[in-house]
């Protein structure tokens, strides 16, 4: 049985819940998550969650991301990428410092309306079926935050912009590539996309449907899985009492003297956590098994799961 994080680097023409099927057959099981959709044409890092690890899911699901796209001028399309229906093209009269001033506009929190060809649901039915449909529904407009973007090229002959976004939870590349066009006047729609990070996981962390079944046969495919609890690193490591550990194992609250202080790591943290802020803690037992994230709860002056994994 496996249990961890899998990079996976997605390639063109697979949507994310094709990686998640066609994994199952190879890895031979069903609790198999991804942690985030990447559209069909897209590709990119893809973390995967399997086993107890798919408890993971919603949690990188909401990390910041890195992305490289391709930018094309003076297009506007209704999927407002290059696989869409071109509704209008305009001439393209910019100079370099025009195109990086408008682009660059966009760092910092913005307001940006979810496409039509997306995911999102509006009374129970994706967006994208309404859209094949023929329906366009209103959208409500939701903050997201471009946390960096930085222009890596501009091609005027091909009307062209290759940038790198590092970027919020919800962010629309395709999206802000049209709100970049409106805002030059010109329009615009994403050629390329290619997902470069995804919180700590990079490109080169990353492997192939073909390499994940190579490993497979090899037997040594569980060398690349990352153990759950090395994503949670930064919270302070807990070991409990071998007389005390039937807490943990039944999900239930612990108190400070059951903590192994022996064993376990920033002492004096643990002792003042009384008069500190509730932080999360990364709870094992007495042979040294993550059992999960439990928080302390200063009125109760006691620890409480906040994320079992056991």
């Amino acid at each position: 049985m496996m249990d961890g994080i899998i990079v996976i680097y997605k390639e063109k023409g697979f949507t994310s819940h094709d990686v998640v099927a066609k994994l199952r057959g190879i890895l031979k099981m069903r609790k198999i998550g991804h942690t985030g959709t990447l559209d069909p044409e897209a590709e990119g890092v893809l973390p995967v969650c399997v086993g107890k690890a798919t408890k993971l899911c919603d949690l990188l699901t909401d990390k910041d991301k890195t992305y490289e796209t391709v930018m094309k001028l003076g297009i506007k399309t209704d999927t407002q990428d290059m696989t869409g229906t071109i509704l209008e093209e305009r001439n393209v009269l910019l100079s370099e410092q025009e195109i990086k001033e408008a682009s660059l506009s966009f760092c910092g929190e913005y307001s940006q309306i979810p496409p039509m060809y997306s995911a999102l649901k509006v009374n129970g039915k994706k967006l994208y079926e309404l859209a094949r449909e023929g329906k366009e529904v209103e959208r409500k407009a939701r903050k997201v935050l471009i946390h960096e973007l930085i222009i890596k090229k501009i091609d005027l002959e091909a009307f062209e912009v290759t940038m790198e976004v590092t970027c919020s939870k919800g962010t629309y590349i395709r999206t802000l590539c049209h709100d970049i066009g409106e805002k030059l006047g010109c329009g615009a729609c994403m050629k390329e996309l290619k997902r470069t990070r995804v919180e700590r996981f990079q490109l080169s962390d990353s492997l192939t449907l073909a390499e994940v079944e190579e490993k497979m046969k090899e037997g040594t495919v569980e060398s690349y899985f990352l153990p759950v609890d090395t994503l949670f690193s930064q919270y302070p490591k807990l070991v409990i009492k071998e007389e005390s550990c039937r807490f943990i194992y039944n999900g239930n609250c612990f108190l400070k003297k059951n903590i192994d202080l022996n064993n376990s790591e920033q002492k004096n943290e643990i002792i003042n956590q009384t008069e500190g802020v509730a932080q999360l803690f990364r709870v094992y037992d007495y042979k040294n098994v993550f059992v999960g994230l439990y928080q302390f709860d200063r009125k109760k002056n006691q620890y409480k799961p906040y994320k079992m994994f056991l």
